[in-house]
């Protein structure tokens, strides 16, 4: 293969690029466009003098040129849609399409993208330029120090970090009214300042997968220990000490990964380099800002890292074709470091046309040229930003001491740069800094932003009594706002067993919820009371406040059929108690009832009826054999439901415990009911028994009602016995009530009337103790 390749750009950068380039030997040519004084003395390059921003004449010069993959530098082309004029032609670009360029040009856009898709970041609000008084008001009573920033692009410069309230106002009014940055501040964005050490990430993606090189961090400030105005970077170094293998694996999974699915799932899958800014605050990585190129100064150190055996023209072509997976990007062990030489003046006016005269550098340095211009046989600045010296060594002190005798190699009049490049890490090297609870795995942060996103949910189960608020060391409920004339308290707890294992494989959290209530309430109801409070327990490895949310929106949802108040509960964050993605559920109920009709009485007698009440599936016991079965059946949770070809699997797996409280309690209420018998674990042999007086039993008839077909799946696949179904599931009854004869038909009626459907007559209580199943042979039949 012989590669052609047009590289847009002038700067450091893509004198980097272009320099690793040219060692592969897929590589036939390099052009870069316009290029810089020394781009075209790398060997298979030369500059091409074209205006970058006239598409038409690049992809006519690149269909002449037989140009086989186009790379560009700076992010404008990108945002204007340079891929759409070469893929036209069949060309391709390693670079975002103009829809997904939107991630870099519209900040406004990709903290939308970050807030739809939970991936962590900066509170923030977006504010038209029409809304400067919504803005200020925002400002006022938002509670924190904000960043102002411009939303579109403004060449690096449109952030500003007011230090109070009155500078803030100022700052918003020179964005939203004066217009500083143009249409770059149509939209501001103005959102909650982070603090902690800043790590640049860059990345190969393919629209599928995402491979990150090493963390680098970015020097932004003129001045030594980081003073004077912003620049487009003086100084950048790799790998960054404070992105430890665990930030990275964290930035991986919350961050990259995410980002990559949400783009593709959104319809503008993502193809390039994406260069993502972070902040790692005590609670986490969180995003600053998403680039969509290679970063400059970071490109310059990191192209040392790329080990010897690792192609950049192989990477960046298995980009372009979808297949990222298929070729490994390494790096070397040790560090790279570049440092910027600037003009007189930059980041302001600065003069131009000085020679530039460069000595022999070390070995391992190397002069990446940025605002410079070849004049007959003298290069001379023709930037603010004039060249980016690099060098790469084991350790990342030794790459200093390289690269500033690289830097000293190299001279023309105003020479500035910084002398305190990865002056963070050796201050590190120094004093270790002290951990934090964050650090060890706890996140203070993501059970607050918990607390507040399930508030509207809780306050949804108000009830007489309670008010439902949470927050507080512990929850409150009035019982003389209830009514009750003489009542007894019940309670119950209970867990979902590993149902949850189901759920979490399943990744469906949001129906768990309900089956943690019921699971408690139903047993509340079968002593006759009434269910006036809810309080839940959620244990974990690493909160995931997205997946806890679901799972309290659930809980919420069941205590509003119990109407029942979820009053309180505990969020627990446990590393290394749990794996990574699991949790765990438990859930305590309080209930009332007047002492004369608590259940089960003591007239419970031979001959008394049982009517079953219908249950949703499975509940919430027999899982383990569940999933067991299941395995064994060669499907998967997201395989099409056997029996229901317009659900999954796992969705009807976890169709939630059914709530009897709204349907059976006015019959217990009225009196009309001996006794319930929840059927949970160990089915009808079990839990009947629980309520039968001492030598009392009963018989169930199994074809009083036809067996619901997630049962019959469970016997076919599991080869299960009907008697060991019998002992182990609910079999469609969830719900057992022990009547009078004389009055088994009213309880029907009432129970139907509250809205019940399927209530049968499946047995009757005997004189002999124990449960004899009848009639088994119904479940096995066709």
């Amino acid at each position: 293969m012989s590669l052609r390749v047009l590289i847009l750009g002038s700067g450091g950068r893509e004198h980097a690029l272009a320099w690793r380039l040219s060692r592969s030997d897929l590589v036939h040519s390099i052009y870069v466009c316009p290029g810089n004084g020394g781009t075209s003395r790398e060997a298979k390059t030369s500059n091409i003098d074209l205006p970058a921003s006239d598409f038409p004449a690049l992809v006519d010069f690149a269909i002449k040129n037989d140009i086989s993959l186009v790379l560009p530098g700076p992010e404008q082309p990108l945002v204007d849609g340079v891929e759409a004029h070469f893929r036209k032609v069949g060309i391709p670009v390693f670079g975002p399409t103009a829809l997904a360029a939107r991630m870099e040009g519209s900040k406004a856009f990709s903290k939308a993208f970050m807030a739809r898709h939970s991936i962590p970041t900066a509170q923030f609000r977006v504010f038209a330029a029409s809304q400067f008084d919504e803005a200020v008001q925002y400002v006022k009573t938002c509670g924190f120090r904000v960043v102002l920033k411009a939303s579109g692009l403004a060449g690096g410069k449109g952030v500003l970090i007011p230090e109070s309230t009155d500078a803030a106002i100022a700052g918003l009014r020179e964005l939203m009214v004066e217009s500083v940055f143009g249409d770059a501040g149509s939209e501001v964005v103005v959102e909650e300042l982070l603090e902690g050490p800043e790590v640049s990430v860059l990345a190969f993606a393919d629209g599928y997968t995402i491979t990150p090189l090493p963390a680098a961090q970015d020097h932004k400030r003129i001045g030594e220990g980081d003073t004077g105005p912003n620049t487009g970077g003086m100084g950048a170094y790799a790998p960054a000490p404070v992105a430890t293998p665990a930030v990275m694996e964290q930035i991986m999974k919350e961050t990259l990964q995410p980002t990559i699915s949400g783009m593709r799932k959104e319809g503008f899958p993502f193809v390039g380099m994406l260069f993502t800014g972070f902040m790692l605050t005590p609670s986490g990585p969180k995003v600053l800002e998403y680039n969509v190129r290679f970063g400059d100064p970071e490109t310059e150190a990191l192209m040392l890292l790329l080990s010897d055996d690792t192609d950049l023209a192989a990477v960046l072509l298995a980009c372009v074709e979808r297949r990222l997976d298929a070729v490994d990007v390494k790096t070397r062990a040790g560090s790279a470091v570049s440092v910027v030489l600037a003009s007189h003046g930059y980041p302001g006016s600065y003069p131009k046309g000085k020679p530039i005269t460069t000595g022999d550098l070390p070995p391992g340095v190397f002069a990446f040229h940025a605002g410079t211009v070849q004049e007959g046989e003298a290069t001379v600045t023709a930037g603010g930003r004039v060249i980016a010296v690099s060098a790469y060594a084991p350790t990342l002190r030794e790459a200093l001491d390289l690269v500033y005798a690289g830097v000293e190699r190299v001279s023309f009049v105003g020479k500035t740069f910084r002398r305190d490049i990865a002056h963070r890490a050796l201050q590190n090297e120094q004093a270790a800094p002290g951990l934090t609870y964050a650090q060890a795995g706890v996140s203070v942060d993501a059970g607050n932003s918990l607390v507040e996103a399930i508030k509207p949910l809780v306050r949804a189960t108000r009830r007489p009594g309670a008010d439902a608020e949470i927050g507080g060391f512990g929850g409150v409920f009035d019982l003389k706002a209830v009514g009750y004339t003489d009542p007894v308290l019940v309670s119950g707890t209970d867990g979902v067993g590993t149902k949850l294992r189901v759920a979490m494989d399943a990744g469906i959290h949001d129906s768990v919820g309900v089956d943690l209530v019921a699971m408690s309430v139903n047993d509340l109801l079968v002593q006759g009371a009434e269910p006036l409070y809810f309080l839940d327990y959620y244990a974990c490895s690493k909160l995931d406040v997205p997946v806890a949310a679901e799972v309290i929106k659930g809980i919420a949802r069941g205590c509003q059929e119990a109407n029942c108040a979820l009053i309180g509960g505990e969020t627990a964050e446990m590393p290394g108690m749990y794996q990574e993605g699991d949790y765990d559920l438990a859930g305590f109920a309080v209930g009332a009832v007047e002492r004369s009709l608590i259940l089960p009485r003591a007239d419970i007698r031979a001959g008394d009826v049982l009517l079953g009440v219908s249950s949703s599936g499975v509940h919430s016991n027999g899982f383990s054999l569940v999933r067991k079965i299941v395995e064994l059946s060669g499907l998967s949770y997201t395989s099409q439901c056997p029996w229901d070809d317009s659900t999954t699997l796992g969705r009807a797996l976890l169709e939630p415990t059914r709530i009897y409280v709204k349907s059976v309690l006015p019959a217990a209420r009225a009196g009309l009911i001996k006794g319930m018998s929840h059927i949970t674990g160990g089915g009808f042999t079990e839990n009947i028994p629980r309520v039968l007086p001492k030598g009392l039993g009963c018989y169930v008839d199994a074809s009083a009602w036809e067996l619901p077909p997630v049962f019959r799946f469970l016997m076919k696949h599991g080869g299960v016995e009907p008697l060991e179904m019998a002992r182990t599931f609910n079999n469609g009854i969830g719900m057992v009530l022990i009547v009078d004869a004389s009055i088994a038909d009213k309880v029907v009626s009432t129970l139907t009337d509250t809205g019940e459907a399927g209530v049968y007559r499946i047995g009757e209580v005997t004189s002999r103790s124990g449960v004899e199943m009848r009639n088994l042979s119904a479940w096995t039949s066709s």
